[in-house]
């Protein structure tokens, strides 16, 4: 049986909150999913890779809150807010991410987010 598109993205956001992006890739993402983001246009499991390394730079220990998820049939969207302490200085940033889930596996996904202190 096929998972809904709320089961793909509330494993995706267990794995990732956990830090498991490899588990994440095989379990939830097509091989070929295309993802578009301030970055530019990006495809695949690399691609993924990539988008996540730079969020990571930013948030690294994935102090993550999920503000709310809706999901309608295969699209999805997210509302997310995350924190950084680094020394003196505190940042928080904001997102909204949505996805497109077919047969079970997300196939696109656009993440944006903005920083403030």
């Amino acid at each position: 049986m096929t998972r809904t598109t709320e089961e793909v993205l509330r494993d995706h956001l267990r794995r990732r909150k956990t830090g498991d992006v490899e588990g994440d890739l095989r379990t939830n993402y097509h091989p070929d999913v295309r993802l578009l983001s301030a970055e530019g246009v990006h495809h695949g499991h690399d691609g993924v890779r990539y988008l996540a390394g730079i969020l990571r730079s930013y948030l690294k220990d994935g102090d993550y809150h999920y503000r709310q998820m809706l999901a309608d049939g295969e699209v999805a969207m997210l509302v997310w807010s995350g924190r950084c302490v680094a020394g003196d200085t505190a940042a928080r940033y904001d997102g909204v991410d949505s996805y497109v889930v077919r047969d079970g596996l997300l196939v696109a996904q656009t993440i944006h987010y903005s920083a403030s202190a």
